[in-house]
């Protein structure tokens, strides 16, 4: 039995990598939410028992990443003193004592040359040795902060009481409510959604947000509407959700078991070294042996010859290599950490030196997940936008009366906000984070460097109504009291431009409204196609003011009804963004 369970878990591991490999076959998404329910034995208004999720939880265990299996300090540490060309300076070492003591047991007045090389190999590898570890000690620290991706706390219905759980004492079957700003504590299926999307680049690598609805959509799990998977970052109204897939068995848990249980091969300088040591050693013996033989056949006494074997094969030790090698990788490490570079194994730093090929992420790696508006097209032109902080750089009028009815629009139509913590509002307007999704928090900020006072300016104008952006329509609308001293109420509305384009019957210019014929349809279909050419992600923005006989103040619009126009408004413009480049990543 013993010996069985010794050889099962090899054979298991390399079952388990299938399964990970496997596409991810549920069908909690297919499913009535009835069935569900039954399935977990959990309720929509109460949730799981105390009891119950308590026998879940000893079942399934807590809601967290398996940490991957650690290798054991003393184990690194033999590892840099033992291994690889340290070994070969052990043997040399060990060699130059031997050599020392037979000179003693030999002559009366032995010289000490092969003591001190002996003393001397051992202080370089154990000083090179210590140098390594402590490298590597000091990056694992570094890479251990890094580890907790679980958020720390999870709004759950538990025993028909809401309570806020820690993320890790969630189990399958509980009722959960995610909010903008939340990051999504387990994989859930949506039971009742408004407005919520979700940001999935922690997934797929794309920072678009993603719209989540209880409606099934797609077979594939992956694909389908009705699930958020764990550590997505929720970006955009709210969410009711069952929790269906916990730890190491959501999505998440999957790919990082999958990424931890791949084998990694040697570095091409072990492999290097280890050939040289090869042929260092075959030679160093090859050497040796012939020169006791020599010195054996003319005569020296096989004491003498055994120090000529010795030496002769120690001497063919660089003994100064290790040392050489350990200080320029280290050199180049901390050239590397300059550059927030962190070096895990200093043989790495070499291997980038023979890198013939990068397969890199997109969002986030060379680009900065970070969505910027480019360029505007307003009052028949295409300008640049100025991303600097002191707007010094800008190419357009910023009093014109085509940029201020654009820059409105972007500013009331738009559900961003900046973080209202004292030390992320002191930050530079472009490195601010943002409540919202991309697209709207670089309308956000764009604004903010043009105009400025853009949450002061949505206080003055107060929002009446809102009907929130969605895939069928395409666009978003609110409705706005102005302080502009007009009474009637202003609409504004943003999305796809060819969407906006269809709902207008006149454009701004130059201050003047003018009707939308087709010379300005071309203009607008030749100025869309340049920004799109770009591969920039492109909105189209226009207004209308509500007369006052038809919608007095006090009017009660109605966004499901939608008692109010959104047709013959005013086309205002085009901004386009892009999710820029890191500024390392030409020259990398």
């Amino acid at each position: 039995m013993a010996e069985d369970k010794k050889v099962k878990p090899a054979k298991k591991n390399e079952h388990d990598l299938d399964d990970l490999k496997r596409e991810l076959e549920i069908d909690d998404h297919k499913v009535s939410a009835e069935e569900l329910y039954r399935r977990y034995e959990s309720d929509p208004d109460r949730g799981l028992t105390v009891a119950k999720a308590a026998e879940v939880f000893a079942r399934d265990g807590p809601n967290a990443l398996s940490p991957p299996k650690t290798i054991p300090e003393w184990v690194k540490f033999c590892r840099q003193m033992f291994g690889g060309f340290a070994m070969l300076l052990w043997l040399g070492a060990i060699l130059c004592f031997v050599a020392h003591g037979i000179s003693v047991a030999t002559y009366e007045e032995a010289p000490n040359d092969n003591l001190w090389l002996g003393v001397a190999l051992t202080v370089v590898v154990f000083i090179t040795g210590c140098f390594s570890y402590f490298q590597e000690a000091k990056s694992s620290r570094i890479m251990e902060s890094f580890k907790n991706m679980v958020p720390p706390q999870a709004l759950a219905i538990r025993g028909g009481e809401k309570k806020n759980l820690k993320a890790e004492e969630l189990v399958v079957g509980d009722i959960v409510e995610v909010k903008f700003g939340d990051r999504v504590p387990a994989d859930i299926r949506v039971l009742r959604a408004h407005g919520f999307k979700v940001d999935n680049s922690s997934l797929t690598g794309e920072s678009e947000p993603q719209s989540r609805a209880p409606e099934f959509t797609n077979e594939n799990p992956l694909e389908t509407k009705n699930l958020a998977f764990f550590s997505t970052f929720a970006v955009e109204g709210t969410c009711l959700g069952i929790v269906v897939r916990t730890g190491d068995r959501t999505v998440m848990g999957r790919i990082a078991n999958l990424a931890s249980s791949l084998e990694t091969g040697e570095t091409p300088i072990a492999r290097e070294i280890a050939h040289f040591i090869h042929i260092i050693t075959g030679v160093a013996v090859f050497l040796g042996v012939s020169f006791f033989v020599i010195a054996f056949v003319l005569g020296y006494p096989w004491l003498e010859a055994v120090i000529f074997l010795i030496g002769i094969i120690v001497a063919n030790v660089p003994e100064g290599l290790l040392a050489t090698v350990t200080v320029c990788l280290t050199l180049t490490a901390k050239r590397m950490a300059k550059k927030n570079c962190l070096v895990k194994n200093l043989e790495a730093v070499e291997t980038l030196g023979s890198t013939s090929t990068i397969c890199s992420d997109k969002t986030g790696t060379l680009t900065q997940n970070r969505m910027t508006v480019a360029h505007m097209w307003f009052d028949n032109r295409i300008v640049e936008a100025d991303t600097t902080d002191n707007q010094q750089n800008a190419t357009y009028d910023k009093t014109a009366p085509g940029w201020l009815a654009l820059s409105r629009c972007s500013m009331l139509c738009n559900r961003a906000d900046f973080k209202q913590d004292q030390e992320n509002l002191r930050r530079p307007v472009l490195q601010r984070e943002c409540n919202g999704d991309a697209s709207e928090s670089a309308l956000l900020k764009c604004v903010e460097l043009s105009i400025g006072n853009v949450i002061r300016f949505r206080e003055q104008n107060r929002k009446i109504s809102e009907i929130p952006f969605n895939s069928t329509n395409k666009y978003q609308v609110s409705i706005h009291e102005t302080q502009d001293g007009d009474d009637r109420y202003l609409l504004v509305m943003k999305g796809a431009p060819e969407r906006i384009l269809e709902r207008c019957t006149s454009i701004y210019i130059d201050g003047t409204d003018i009707e939308l014929n087709d010379y300005w349809r071309t203009a607008f279909n030749r100025s869309y196609l340049e920004l799109g050419g770009l591969g920039e992600r492109v909105l189209g923005f226009c207004d209308l003011r509500l007369p006052v006989n038809e919608y007095p103040r006090g009017y009660q619009f109605d966004s499901d009804e939608v008692n109010f126009p959104v047709t013959n408004l005013r086309f205002l413009g085009l901004m386009s963004m892009i999710d820029p480049p890191r500024a390392a990543v030409p020259e990398a």
